[in-house]
C-alpha cells in the first residue's frame, strides 16, 4: 500500500502498534534469510571493492544489499554502513555475527522511528518492545544462540521439577507450563498403589494436598513436593533451573 505526497510517492507507514511489529518481522525475516539460507549469495555482493554498502531488510521479507539512502535526511534510519569494507578482514562466521547485530539494531531503530513519528505512547511503546523482544535476536539466530537455548529448555522440561514422583510408573511428564504433581486419571489402567500414593501427597510447606490445576515442583535433596506458589516458583522460572533446593534444604549448613 502507497500513500501520494508532493513530488511523487512514497512507501505506507504502520500506524498502530500491531502494524509496526508487522513490518518489524517481516524486515527481520528478509534479514536472516541473507544471514542464513542466502548467505552465498550475500557474502559474494558485499565486495570489499564496491563502495559503502548496507544491508537492507523489507516488509516483504526480501533483502538487499545496496548504497545507502542519498537524500538527507533519509525517509527511514538507515542500516551500519561499509559492511562490505569488514568482510575480508574477519573470520565468515564473526562477521555475519557483527552484521547481525547492526541489524537488530538498525530493526529497532526503524520500528521506534515509526513509534515517535505516530506518537505512540508509554504503554504502546512497552507493548511494541515486548513484542519484539518476544522473537530472538538476529544475532541469537545466526550464532546459533537460539538453537542452544531451545535444546536446554527442552532438557529443563524432561527433568525431575517438571514431574511428579510417581511418573518414573510409567506416566508421561507434561510441558512446564501445565505442569501438575500428579494428574487424575491419567491411566485408567493405573493399579490401586498408585492412588494411594497420589492420595497421600501434600505440599511440603503448606500441607495442602495435591490439586489437579496447580503447578508443583520436587526437591532434589529431600524429594518432598510443594506447590510452586508456597516457594515462589512459577512454571516459568523453573525451567531454568536444573536442581532444584526447597528453601529447607537451602538453609541447611554444610558441617565442617
Amino acid at each position: 500500500m502507497v500513500m501520494e505526497v508532493e513530488g511523487g510517492i512514497a512507501p505506507y507507514s504502520p500506524r498502530t502498534v500491531e502494524e509496526v511489529f508487522t513490518d518489524f518481522k517481516g524486515r527481520r525475516a528478509g534479514l536472516i534469510k541473507a544471514l542464513t539460507t542466502d548467505v552465498e549469495r550475500f557474502y559474494q555482493q558485499c565486495d570489499p571493492e564496491k563502495e559503502n554498502l548496507c544491508l537492507y531488510g523489507f516488509p516483504n521479507e526480501e533483502w538487499e544489499v545496496n548504497l545507502p539512502a542519498e537524500e538527507v535526511p533519509p525517509e527511514l534510519p538507515e542500516p551500519a554502513l561499509g559492511i562490505n569494507f569488514a568482510r575480508d578482514g574477519m573470520q565468515e562466521r564473526d562477521w555475519l555475527s557483527l552484521v547481525a547485530v547492526h541489524s537488530d539494531a538498525w530493526l529497532l531503530s526503524v520500528a521506534f522511528y515509526f513509534g515517535a513519528r505516530f506518537g505512540f505512547d508509554k504503554t504502546e511503546r512497552k507493548r511494541l518492545f515486548t513484542l519484539m523482544n518476544d522473537l530472538p535476536s538476529i544475532f541469537e539466530v545466526v550464532a546459533g544462540i537460539e538453537k542452544r537455548q531451545s535444546k536446554e529448555k527442552s532438557s529443563v522440561s524432561n527433568n525431575s521439577i517438571h514431574r511428579p514422583k510417581s511418573s518414573s510408573k510409567g506416566r508421561g511428564s507434561e510441558s512446564v507450563k501445565y505442569a501438575k504433581a500428579m494428574p487424575k486419571n491419567e491411566d485408567e489402567g493405573l493399579d490401586e498403589e498408585g492412588d494411594d500414593e497420589h492420595g497421600e501427597t501434600v505440599c511440603g510447606a503448606c500441607g495442602e494436598s495435591y490439586a489437579a490445576d496447580e503447578f508443583w515442583i520436587c526437591c532434589d535433596i529431600c524429594e518432598k513436593w510443594f506447590h510452586g506458589k508456597c516457594v515462589k516458583i512459577t512454571p516459568a522460572r523453573a525451567e531454568h533451573i536444573k536442581h532444584y533446593k526447597c528453601p529447607s534444604c537451602s538453609n541447611k549448613r554444610v558441617r565442617p
